[in-house]
């Protein structure tokens, strides 16, 4: 197990690495949830008198969302009710000479680290511990901590390589995030174990049935992945429209394996009964699974029947897992099928992780507390990796430590 800020020593300069990759509309950045997470650590170690030098990425080079830090700096100072320095560079003379002159407390928060050009490619940990990014920052500071768990699935410089050089902590977002989204696979529950599974790509679904089929006493499918199961199952849905491109290719890779798993953990596996659709009058229309004879329309939620069907399973469950929504919950209305399971989650005593990119975000949008919630993940690809066993290879160097 890796070692956490209750090991850290007294007054060090550490250098810690965030994830603070944000939506950007019209060149300014949108505050999130991620800010108001990161700033447990931030506000922990500076006000326990360390001088704290920030890394985060932001977007890609060349994407649109790939723009300086700058902004972030001044967001997370108002999560943290402490001023956030920023400098322009990531380890050039600027950024050492920023580092050098911190007090007590302070806070810097160094560039873009995907605007250096040994940050991005995928490479071993000791490949990345040799960079002249990371050996510089490194002479200059006492430990390093990574709390960037939603960005733990990347094999970068800023989440792999100085943990081998460096006495090397967690922060706390990737202390909790790692304890309750590796839950499902540590920890023994002695009732239902339940996963609400959704989203857009069939093999994340596949993946995590494969792995937790042994754990999960029900699935409960919804989303494109979703209406995949359903043509397997013999329905007259899963197929694309015209202008559409979400399901036939990913058929024609996982039909075999889809079939497979409904053959044989079948009795496990809990399938929409009705669907929703956009009517003639812009309005919610639902149809019964069974009375659809020929797909014309594109299905954008489950139906208000199938929700009735999962709400007394999750009810009746010890935890519940969620890896995706059942639908294009951003639209009110095609956002019942997510905000039902969502509700009925929050009003069960039951031991509950909701994860998967985008999907905790209809929490706060549909008014509901994060507070009734055993943990509401920021990860998508790491929540997802870890769903399926895989190693997370930001954990790995943390432990190596």
């Amino acid at each position: 197990m890796f070692k956490t800020l209750d090991d850290l020593d007294p007054e060090q300069r550490v250098l810690v690495r965030l994830d603070l990759n944000s939506p950007v509309e019209d060149g300014e950045v949108q505050d999130n949830r991620r800010f108001d997470r990161h700033a447990e650590t931030v506000r922990e170690l500076a006000e326990a008198g360390h001088r704290v030098v920030l890394m985060a990425h932001q977007g890609r080079p060349g994407g649109d969302d790939f723009v300086s830090l700058e902004q972030h700096a001044d967001i997370l100072a108002s999560h943290i009710d402490r001023d956030v320095g920023f400098v322009a560079d990531t380890y050039g003379d600027d950024a050492i000479a920023a580092i050098d002159a911190l007090e007590a407390g302070d806070v810097l928060l160094l560039e873009n680290t995907r605007m250096c050009d040994e940050e991005l490619p995928e490479e071993d940990p000791e490949v990345k511990a040799d960079t002249e990014f990371v050996r510089t920052l490194a002479e200059h500071v006492d430990a390093y901590v990574n709390d960037a768990y939603s960005a733990a699935h990347r094999s970068h410089a800023s989440l792999v390589g100085f943990p081998l050089v460096l006495p090397a902590y967690a922060g706390r977002v990737m202390e909790t995030e790692y304890e309750a989204n590796s839950s499902i696979a540590t920890r023994e529950f002695d009732g239902q174990v339940t996963m609400v599974v959704g989203g857009t790509k069939a093999t994340d679904v596949i993946d995590v049935m494969n792995n937790l089929g042994d754990k999960v006493d029900q699935f409960l499918l919804g989303g494109i992945a979703g209406e995949l199961f359903l043509r397997a199952a013999g329905n007259d849905v899963g197929f694309d429209l015209d202008g559409m491109d979400f399901f036939d290719d990913q058929w024609a890779e996982n039909r075999e394996t889809i079939e497979s798993l409904l053959d044989e953990r079948g009795d496990q596996i809990k399938l929409a009964v009705d669907l929703a659709y956009e009517d003639e009058t812009d309005d919610r229309g639902e149809i019964a699974v069974a009375n659809i004879t020929e797909k014309d329309r594109a299905y954008l939620d489950v139906g208000s029947m199938t929700v009735d069907e999962y709400d007394p399973i999750i009810r009746d469950s010890e935890a519940v897992f969620v890896k995706g929504a059942l639908g294009l919950f951003e639209d009110e209305r095609f956002a019942v099928g997510t905000t039902g399971v969502l509700r009925a989650i929050a009003e069960t005593d039951c031991f509950s992780v909701v994860g998967g990119g985008d999907t905790s975000r209809a929490i706060g949008m549909y008014g509901m507390d994060e507070g009734d919630f055993g943990h509401v993940s920021i990860a998508g690809g790491a929540y997802i990796r870890a769903l399926t066993g895989a190693p997370l290879a930001g954990v790995e160097a943390l432990k190596q430590d």
